[in-house]
């Protein structure tokens, strides 16, 4: 009789199929990724004035949260200032964002990725406002460029955390924190604010991954377990004393029965 075949074993021998199946399990981030694309290919095709003009057009900046702020917030995620970074970012989409959204599901995904962008845009842009209200930037902050996914990154990134196996966790959790804060501390600008707050939210996200299930279902089958063996010992405790209250029942049923007798 043949042995059944491994499904996995066919992906693996088809690298075709083992692409198709990545991006299924994967499809915010890979629609994602086709948006950025897109808008890539319009910045790098459209002369130098309309090019600056969309970016500008499409920023989170102070000025286009007064003026749109739904719409600001959620465009500026998908366009990046230089297309020709886009190779470097479908690297990065694909070992950090595709990893987390496998793991955690599309939904919870995107609201650790779409809750930081949200968040870290607010906060660094009220930042600027704060700088340019005490003098210490120009007014023309107001309309400074401000797009990319680098807040959803760094969030995702934050997140990863929980997904890698000790030891590589803590060399990995080394590495990313190194990566945000040198900046941060050496010059850091509005932006170097707004990757370490998404960041933070990355790592605040861990009751949403199957890593926080795991330890809760955990606890619970652990305390289940404890009150089980509680009740079986008290179940053993309270039967002797059953059998000692039955023999007592029969002897004394005895010295009756024989008092009658005589």
């Amino acid at each position: 009789m043949e042995p059944p075949r491994d499904p996995w074993a066919r992906r693996a021998g088809n690298p075709v199929a083992w692409v198709k199946n990545w991006v299924r399990s994967s499809p915010g981030t890979h629609i994602w990724l086709l948006i950025i694309g897109v808008t890539s290919l319009v910045i790098a095709s459209a002369s130098e004035g309309l090019g600056q003009f969309l970016i500008h057009r499409t920023s989170s900046n102070i000025h286009e949260l007064n003026e749109h702020p739904l719409p600001s917030l959620l465009i500026s995620g998908f366009w990046i200032e230089k297309p020709g970074s886009f190779l470097l970012y479908v690297v990065m989409f694909e070992l950090v964002h595709a990893n987390v959204e496998r793991w955690t599901g599309s939904w919870r995904w995107l609201l650790i990725v779409g809750g930081a962008h949200v968040a870290a845009t607010l906060a660094s842009q009220e930042l600027v406002l704060l700088a340019i209200e005490g003098h210490q930037l120009p007014r023309s902050m107001t309309h400074v460029v401000d797009i990319g996914v680098s807040y959803g990154l760094a969030a995702a990134a934050g997140a990863l955390t929980y997904r890698l196996r000790s030891p590589w966790r803590y060399g990995y959790l080394v590495g990313v924190l190194a990566f945000f804060a040198i900046p941060l501390t050496t010059g850091a600008t509005f932006t170097d604010f707004g990757h370490a707050i998404a960041l933070t939210m990355g790592f605040a996200a861990w009751p949403l991954t199957p890593a926080a299930v795991a330890v809760a279902g955990e606890g619970e089958g652990a305390g289940e377990g404890a009150g089980a063996d509680a009740g079986q010992v008290g179940r053993r405790e309270a039967g002797p004393g059953r059998r000692e209250a039955g023999g007592g029942g029969e002897e004394g049923c005895g010295e009756e029965g024989g008092g009658g007798g005589r």
